[in-house]
């Protein structure tokens, strides 16, 4: 009888979770977060530019006005990806899709308007952290030489 009450407990108790495991699980929520919360933002509340942006950084934010595709591309990838983090699916496919606008916001905000660069480099670092964590997703993608058609 002993035996059988230690067998069925020990079948009910779940595996603990990794601290790796829970600090990416946190890492893909607020990065999900933070992706959705910049859509909303920009979508729901028209900003003005800064009085104080340089006129470099006015004419870069201009030009992508003038591009009527740029904006709209770069929000609806923003809100794909933000959802996808949150959802927890699709999370490689993510990473790989937000890395190019991350790296123009970051370069954008280095470079052109270097008053307010941190929250860009944060969200590159949570990126560069997730994608070292969701590695072996990427390692087909980064082979050398592949043959189409083959599994």
């Amino acid at each position: 009888m002993a035996t059988e009450t230690a067998a069925v407990a020990t079948e009910d108790v779940k595996p603990k979770k990794s601290v790796g495991c829970i600090i990416t699980a946190i890492v893909r929520v607020l990065l999900g977060l933070a992706f959705v919360a910049f859509v909303l933002m920009g979508l729901l509340m028209k900003q003005e530019p800064p009085p104080d942006m340089s006129e470099a950084a006015k004419t870069y934010m201009g030009g992508l006005m003038a591009a009527k595709f740029i904006m709209p591309i770069v929000t609806g990838v923003m809100a794909l990806v933000g959802l996808m983090l949150l959802a927890n699916r699709f999370v490689p496919l993510a990473l790989a899709l937000i890395t190019p606008i991350l790296v123009g916001i970051v370069g954008t905000h280095l470079f052109v308007m270097p008053q307010n660069w941190q929250p860009g480099v944060v969200m590159l670092v949570m990126v560069l952290y997730l994608a070292f964590a969701y590695r072996n997703a990427f390692k087909p993608m980064l082979a050398m030489k592949v043959t189409p058609g083959k599994g």
